[in-house]
């Protein structure tokens, strides 16, 4: 445990020192908001309190807890009418004679087959330029992608006794934007779940040890830009996302062969969005609600509300979600839905499908 710490300290140091050279990215990790799981969607993802098996890595990484066997999980789904695709994988799996659990997830985020039409203008073709000649030949295709890692721990064993457990998460993303960009980032989120009479508690630090991004640029692929576009060239930065705090509450409750279970979520960022949410400043405010009816531990219904926002045409709004999970024997299928709302209607829905499996050694 003392490793862990002189760890986590020397994470907090070395971030702390490099933000004064670094820029402030205010939305910077915002693909990995779409987290894990179709039960999370469906439920608002209201999870720090709730979160269990193998997507607590990502929701509250304490919560993997309750992992008792090899636990496996993969997703996909697709956003803004099918324009992005994320895909997420993960295992978890019982360590120390059943005292611990470490999980390794994985998470893509990718619009393909964009058009890069650098090479297909011609800057004295006509008094303001033009398209070259058989201009398709000069158009190549590529992908932005958006990646990350997480590396989780979490004990089985309550502090002092008491029904208070801990884990965190070691999280490392990539992220690309065809040939002409990449960039390398660290943090760390940490997480604790606790009992108190028939409700459970959940807080997460999300990047407690602050995102610190690295970016760098592929000059060939910018040769002539300022020229052609008048622009300057883009240039290699250091970027950081600064930490969010995540806190729940959950219960609950049997009615007859049912066990109910409802959720709220609180999500705290401090990084600017003052457009739209409940915000003060720099912290911003988002409420997540969700509610899980599950029927003889092999059907779930859920319901949710997330987004909380101030819309400029419809006012005051929030994302319904919905979806529902059968289990199989030891195989697990959830979908997931939520439909915008107001003037975001336009972006179409989002459907989200998992699939969970468990082993037993």
């Amino acid at each position: 445990m003392r490793s862990w710490i002189y760890l986590i300290l020397l994470f907090l140091v070395s971030t702390s020192n490099l933000q004064a050279q670094a820029l402030h990215a205010k939305y910077g990790s915002e693909f990995l908001r779409v987290g894990g799981g179709a039960r999370a969607l469906s439920m608002g993802s209201a999870q720090a309190g709730l979160a269990n098996g193998v997507s607590a890595a990502f929701w509250n990484p304490a919560g993997l807890r309750s992992v008792n066997d090899i636990e496996f999980m993969y997703m996909h789904t697709e956003r803004f009418g099918g324009i992005v695709g994320f895909d997420y994988g993960a295992v978890a799996v019982p360590i120390s004679n059943n005292e611990a659990v470490i999980a390794l997830s994985f998470f893509r985020q990718g619009v393909d087959n964009i058009a890069n039409t650098l090479d297909a203008w011609d800057p004295n073709r006509g008094l303001n330029g033009g398209p070259k000649a058989d201009v398709e030949q000069y158009i190549t295709r590529f992908s932005a992608t958006d990646m990350a890692w997480l590396i989780s721990y979490a004990s089985k064993i309550g502090v002092n006794n008491k029904p208070i457990y801990y884990g965190g998460s070691f999280k490392f993303v990539r992220q690309k934007l065809g040939p002409f960009a990449q960039a390398w980032g660290y943090s760390l989120d940490v997480g604790a779940q606790g009992n108190y009479g028939d409700w459970t508690w959940g807080v997460q630090w999300i990047d407690a040890t602050t995102l610190r991004k690295i970016w760098t640029v592929d000059d060939e692929q910018f040769e002539g830009f300022e020229e052609v576009f008048g622009d300057t060239q883009p240039s290699g930065t250091n970027e950081y996302v600064r930490p969010s705090l995540r806190l729940g509450i959950a219960r609950t409750f049997r009615f007859k062969e049912w066990d109910i279970s409802s959720a709220l979520d609180l999500v705290s960022l401090f990084e600017g969005r003052e457009a739209y949410y409940l915000n003060l400043g720099s912290w911003s405010l988002e409420p997540r609600l969700g509610v899980e009816g599950l029927f003889r531990e092999r059907l779930a219904l859920r319901l949710g509300l997330t987004d909380l926002y101030e819309d400029p045409l419809s006012g005051w709004t929030m994302h319904p979600t919905m979806g529902l999970g059968v289990r199989l024997s030891q195989v697990q299928i959830d979908y997931g839905f939520m439909g915008f709302a107001g003037s975001g209607t336009e972006l179409d829905l989002t459907h989200r499908v998992s699939v969970k499996a468990w082993w037993r050694k």
